[in-house]
């Protein structure tokens, strides 16, 4: 377990000088993608289509099979980033500037509205154990090697982590909404998102917010890859007199009582599975009651039994048929998890889900026949286009989230999916603009 230091350290954030496109680059609309690790290979080749100085060049670049070394793709960025500067593609912010970022959405499937406001701005790079910038999560580190690649090479971020800090006088978010700012840039995603870009560059008003936040811990909400990438990037260079580039990254910062802050669930595909339908039920019986349901039924059941108190899961099973799980005894779920975690990890649906159902009662051992997705209906879909089972499941709350990571403990991977995601392509930072 992660041990915090007792220390009065906070984060270090500041403004910055970034990278944006020029209008005469392209509608927005081309320029912009998702970010890298929500793309798969189709859906980046179709953004890369939209414009040839779109994104996802530079952030997925291209492997092309004349390749003499699967690095070549990395510097392949790093061309195009000194290629689009020169030719006036990406122009350089006249002055240091934070950025408000706002995202107006509707939650996949409700009539809700939603707005949800940040400040994109440069943060210090801290290790965890500083107690500075704080995680929930544990993470992939094939992906980490990717992202290294990619910061080695071009010496930019080139996309922007989540953030939250704590506001709860809502003092910090009211000071970034009232921050003036004389322009504004303005684009729809794929996803029937709003997203508003503003500088903020007014001296008064960066002063305020960097007084504001001068006092603030920083949970990582999204992007634990990047962060530890960037944070080992940093670390490979040694003690250095002063600050220099390399200790600082691109973060959207976002109060954690933000009205729009919201999270989904992220459901499990399990590719294959060694036991029979018929060996998971009874396995599974040993802690749940089983209720038969059509699978399309399933993730409409278990949120109103979530929003009742009561814990469930969705079992999705090829024929369209599934089963609500819920704990057939109160405490037995927790009893079955013999690991040394904390209480609070233990209890959260996800650590449920890895620790008791699959590693203890299926015996499913790492990661490897598992993927993920926010959408119940793909999950349900999977299931019959060749996947073994699903599990549907309820989020943890954003307090989960801000008590896992101030007791030192990581949730599972693929725990927390804050909707939406930060839209790439808006604003990038180079090292050597620093």
């Amino acid at each position: 377990m992660l041990t915090l230091v007792d220390s009065p350290r906070m984060a270090s954030i500041r403004p910055f000088t970034g990278l944006r496109y020029a209008a005469e680059t392209g509608d927005i609309d081309t320029l912009t993608a998702p970010p890298y690790d929500v793309l798969s290979p189709a859906e980046r080749d179709a953004y890369a289509a939209r414009n040839p100085h779109n994104v996802v060049h530079m952030t997925l670049p291209e492997q092309k099979s004349d390749d003499r070394s699967k690095y070549i793709k990395y510097a392949r960025s790093a061309a195009l980033l000194t290629a689009w500067r020169q030719e006036g593609a990406l122009v350089k912010e006249a002055k240091p500037a934070f950025y408000r970022y706002t995202q107006h959405f509707y939650l996949p499937g409700t009539p809700e509205a939603f707005s949800r406001t940040s400040i994109i701005a440069l943060i210090k790079v801290e290790p965890y154990d500083a107690g500075v910038v704080l995680p929930h999560e544990q993470t992939f580190p094939k992906h980490k090697e990717d992202r290294m690649r990619i910061l080695e090479a071009t010496r930019a971020h080139l996309e922007c982590i989540f953030g939250l800090y704590e506001d709860p006088n809502g003092d910090v978010l009211k000071a970034i909404l009232s921050a003036p700012s004389d322009s504004i840039v303005h684009t729809k995603s794929d996803d029937g998102v709003s997203q508003d870009l503003e500088p903020i560059t007014e001296a008064a008003a960066i002063s305020q917010l960097v007084g504001l936040l001068a006092d603030k811990k920083v949970w990582i909400a999204d992007g634990h890859h990047r962060y530890e990438t960037a944070l080992a990037f940093r670390q490979n260079l040694g003690e250095k007199d002063g600050l220099i580039p390399e200790d600082f990254m691109m973060m959207a910062l976002c109060s954690i009582t933000d009205p729009g802050l919201v999270l989904l669930p992220t459901h499990r595909i399990l590719r294959s599975l060694s036991l029979s339908q018929e060996e998971v039920i009874l396995r599974l019986s040993e802690a749940f009651s089983l209720e038969e349901m059509p699978n399309a039924q399933l993730m409409s059941h278990i949120e109103k039994l979530h929003l009742d108190g009561t814990r469930a899961f969705g079992l999705a099973f090829p024929g369209g048929l599934g089963y609500v799980l819920t704990e057939k005894e109160s405490g037995c779920l927790l009893a079955l998890n013999t690991t040394e975690e904390s209480h609070s990890l233990k209890d959260l649906d996800v650590t449920i889900l890895h620790r008791v159902i699959l590693e203890k009662l299926l015996n499913v051992v790492g990661l490897e026949q598992i993927s993920y997705t926010r959408d119940a209906a793909e999950a349900v879909e999977a299931v019959e286009a060749g996947a073994a089972a699903s599990f549907l499941m309820n989020p943890p709350s954003v307090l989960d989230m801000q008590n896992i990571a101030m007791g030192g403990e990581k949730m599972p991977q693929k725990s927390t999916y804050y909707y939406p995601k930060i839209l790439s392509g808006l604003v990038i930072w180079s090292l050597n603009d620093f």
